[in-house]
């Protein structure tokens, strides 16, 4: 078999081979993720970070411009260059081969041989139960820090949340500091970068996006500002090889708490504010229901807010394909994905975050 065509399948082999030691053997998944990732992510972040665009984007736009454009190119010059068709064919193996390759190499050493690590609770935090009393007494701690943090940040006329800052400068702050409790978050932060095409972003759902093929971390350029730090720090949390979603938003939780920036930890502790306030009725503790009376009025400005205000009417001749249709497609995708990466809830794993927050404000208590 020629080189051109063996390499790229060998390079398949290995990445499957290290997705399953990584899935198969916690231990692998652990000595990889604290051994080897960081000697791979940290220098391809730095290189793709030197491109001032999303490197991942561009790479989507490739893709799709190869599918409905490369393709039926291909299959036209097979059909009718008859003297050029051994070479036409010859070419299209390869690329495929290599294309294949590229993204086989990249998701396994990237993102999915991580997925068998050690889970975050295990490592950090005792084992233990909680029960709704002490869900109860985290939603109101959450309320009255938020209450305090929306009087100190700043806010424009309509008195929705301003940020002033430099997010990323902020966040990086954020998340070295949280490495003296969490090694794992110690090393090189990148600049995260804007997706050009937010809208059909914002389609989806999606605020942040981590791209294992470009080791980025990318955001949603048209959400309210209030959701831009948490955001930051939960993809630069996956760009440390921390993949479950629970685990992400826990982390950028502490990294947010720990800012010495108001607007920081303002954007971190309403996002959590949001979860635990969803689970407190999802639970129906209705001893808990009368504390959302106390949430002020500045706090229910700014959250459960994504977009902002007529967005969707301000935008409408952006849309191509109907909103609800990407909105289903991609949360099946992801859900999907999730789930043949052993998560066994799926994209309903981003609110376990609550129960890392009760073992983190509530740990066992010695006998």
């Amino acid at each position: 078999m020629k080189k051109r065509y063996l390499i790229p399948l060998i390079l398949v082999g290995i990445s499957a081979v290290l997705t399953a030691a990584g899935r198969l053997s916690k231990g692998f998944a652990d000595f990889y993720a604290a051994h080897i990732f960081p000697y791979i992510s940290t220098p391809y972040a730095f290189l793709s970070g030197l491109l001032p665009i999303s490197f991942g984007e561009v790479l989507i736009i490739a893709a799709l411009l190869l599918f409905f454009v490369g393709i039926p190119v291909m299959i036209i010059l097979l059909i009718f260059a008859k003297k050029s068709r051994k070479k036409v064919a010859s070419f299209s193996l390869t690329a495929a081969l290599w294309i294949l390759a590229f993204v086989s190499v990249t998701q396994s050493f990237n993102c999915f041989s991580l997925y068998g690590c050690t889970r975050f609770s295990e490592r950090y935090f005792a084992e233990s139960e909680h029960d709704n009393e002490q869900l109860k007494q985290l939603y109101s701690m959450l309320i009255d820090e938020a209450n305090q943090l929306s009087a100190e940040v700043p806010r424009d006329e309509n008195d929705r949340f301003v940020l002033t800052i430099d997010a990323v400068a902020e966040c990086r702050k954020a998340m070295k500091k949280a490495s003296a409790e969490y090694p794992q978050l110690k090393g090189y932060y990148p600049r995260p970068k804007p997706i050009m095409f937010s809208y059909f972003m914002s389609q989806t759902g999606t605020a942040g996006m981590y791209f294992p093929f470009s080791m980025e971390a990318n955001y949603n350029a048209d959400m309210v500002p209030e959701c831009q730090p948490e955001v930051i720090c939960h993809e630069y949390a996956h760009l440390k090889g921390f993949m479950q979603e629970d685990e992400a938003n826990f982390i950028s939780f502490v990294a947010t708490q720990g800012s010495d920036n108001p607007e920081v930890r303002y954007s971190g502790c309403i996002d959590a504010l949001e979860y635990v306030h969803n689970q407190i009725y999802t639970n129906e503790v209705r001893s808990g229901f009368e504390l959302s009376e106390k949430i002020s009025p500045q706090v229910r400005n700014d959250w459960f807010r994504f977009l902002p205000d007529n967005y969707w009417e301000e935008n409408d001749d952006k849309e191509i394909i109907s909103t609800e249709t990407v909105s289903s497609v991609s949360e099946s995708a992801s859900d999907t994905s999730m789930k043949l990466n052993g998560v066994e809830d799926g994209i309903a794993s981003y609110s376990r975050m609550v129960d890392l927050l009760l073992d983190y404000y509530f740990p066992p208590v010695d006998t």
